[in-house]
């Protein structure tokens, strides 16, 4: 592993979304957005639902992610590890236009069944809105914008 890189790689309880060597990667936290670059500190802390995003050269690759956690540690051979695990991660561009309005459509089916006082999971509730609301604002954010597919 060159240590002008770190090793990135993001897990969901269903599969491996991304495993590679990058230069940099942006990451939202509960305590705020942070960068992390080779030799990053060792770190460990809770994922917020955002865009994460990794630079490899003039490469940019965006993510969305809801909930989990990440660490930051020095790996055997000298260089960085990032290990995220995520409650949900899908690329950017693999959020489709009819993922998107389904997306919406849970949200706001969610949100009615809360307030008309419908009993509902409340942890169930949480991750389903925060998914489908991270998805919609993420996507937005990156339409348009150039990154790698």
């Amino acid at each position: 592993m060159s240590t002008k890189q770190l090793k990135l790689k993001i897990i969901t309880p269903e599969k491996t979304i991304f495993e590679e060597m990058v230069d940099s990667v942006t990451i939202p936290t509960t305590e705020g957005e942070i960068g992390v670059f080779p030799h990053h500190i060792p770190l460990v802390s809770a994922l917020a639902s955002g865009d994460i995003v990794a630079k490899r050269g003039d490469e940019v690759i965006p993510m969305a992610v809801s909930g989990g956690f990440i660490e930051v540690k020095p790996s055997e051979d000298g260089g960085t590890e990032v290990a995220i695990l995520a409650d949900f991660a899908e690329h950017v561009a693999d959020i489709s236009d009819e993922a998107l309005v389904a997306a919406k459509t849970r949200a706001e089916e969610l949100q009615k069944m809360k307030d008309n006082g419908e009993v509902v999971n409340f942890e169930q509730f949480e991750s389903e809105l925060a998914r489908s609301l991270t998805r919609v604002k993420i996507a937005d954010k990156w339409r348009g914008k150039k990154y790698r597919i």
